[in-house]
């Protein structure tokens, strides 16, 4: 039996931010109005009506405890010491986003995940469930029938088959907001817009165009991310302000040159503005092959000898010819790519090269492996 080390068997280049016109973008595009967020919500609850693929309450505990504590609430009073052994329970994290200027009795999405060892949660039902925001008060309150994308099938000796991830479902409007968030949107005559991707050229074009719609002196960039205007005191009419600014165009500076080499799936990204400098490289590769064999020694008849099977290993190197290619000076993505191809680089290789021509300095662009 021989054991070959093979290079990965594909590459693939995406050329991306390729060179072209630079085209205007909103600000809405680009940036957020400062505190215009969703706020996490997180909650516990049980859902029920499980067809036997809920938690298995003698190793979950907490899902006995729960269900006594519901039933004791609903004026159901189980005897001391006595623990049902239901299977069509499960204990379930939920939680949520709560959307900025959400206001009671406005519906919401929720995921539900098991927190047991319930197999799947297809079709069961969440039980009316408290969702709490970070500072412990609570924001929305959660209830629903569950709609889960998985499924799973056990057989009595073990056998399991699942599709997907039967113990998380998601509720559509599965949760109602009882409170709203604090009002941080009126009151101040400063606002605040933060940059999806800080960077300075696109903040001083922004002042640029907000000091030109809005007249001198309006906006001010306070970092890279980060635009301070004026802006009107009064919630309508901050409202009609930032309508305007968030459909203003201009157009964001470029990109900094930078490669990301997936090594895992062999995927490169290279961006448009990377160069190289004048460099040369070379190419090879190596082939290890190891080869199991046995050889069975037979004594000759009427013989007091035994029969000896001996195993045999047999290890290999070839080193194949190396390619040496030039780079020329200040070289474009698309000549990069076909330089790639030309010389047949798998994955591994084309990060050695990078590297390489990184440590030389020929390399202009930030290189990043994940």
């Amino acid at each position: 039996m021989a054991a070959r080390w093979w290079p990965l068997p594909f590459l693939v280049l995406a050329l991306a931010l390729l060179p072209g016109p630079a085209l205007a973008e909103r600000i809405k595009d680009i940036a957020d109005i400062g505190g215009v967020r969703g706020n996490p919500l997180i909650g516990y609850g049980l859902v029920v009506g499980l067809d036997g693929t809920g938690d298995r309450t003698s190793q979950t505990p907490f899902t006995v405890q729960s269900l006594r504590n519901m039933l004791n609430e609903l004026g159901v009073n189980l005897p001391s010491g006595v623990n049902p052994q239901l299977k069509n329970v499960a204990a379930v994290a939920i939680h949520a986003e709560l959307p900025p200027f959400a206001k009671p009795g406005q519906p919401i999405d929720i995921t539900v995940s098991s927190i047991g060892n319930s197999v799947s949660l297809r079709g069961g039902s969440l039980l009316m469930a408290p969702l709490k925001g970070i500072d412990g008060q609570i924001y929305a309150i959660a209830q629903g029938s569950l709609v889960v994308g998985g499924f799973g099938a056990e057989g009595k000796d073990g056998s399991r088959i699942s599709v997907n991830v039967p113990s998380v479902g998601r509720i559509p409007n599965g949760a109602t907001v009882e409170r709203a968030l604090p009002d941080i949107f009126g009151g101040s005559n400063v606002l605040t817009i933060n940059l999806h991707q800080p960077d300075f050229t696109t903040a001083s074009r922004m002042v640029a165009v907000l000091n030109e719609t809005f007249g001198p002196d309006s906006a001010a960039a306070i970092d890279g991310g980060t635009i301070s205007m004026q802006a009107p005191s009064g919630a309508g009419q901050r409202v009609n302000f930032l309508a305007q600014v968030e459909n203003l165009e201009l157009t964001p500076g470029e990109s900094a040159a930078r490669i990301v080499v997936n090594s895992r799936t062999g995927t490169v990204v290279i961006g448009s503005a990377v160069r190289v400098m004048p460099a040369a490289v070379s190419h090879g590769s190596l082939t290890v092959t190891v080869s199991e064999s046995t050889v069975v020694s037979q004594p000759d008849a009427f013989s007091a000898g035994n029969t000896v099977a001996t195993p045999q290993s047999q290890v290999s190197a070839t080193a194949q010819g190396g390619h040496m290619f030039k780079f020329q000076g200040g070289v474009s993505l698309e000549q990069i790519v076909k330089a790639v191809n030309d010389i047949g680089a798998a994955p591994g290789d084309l990060i050695a090269i990078l590297e390489a021509l990184k440590q030389v300095g020929a390399l202009q662009a930030d290189l990043e492996v994940i």
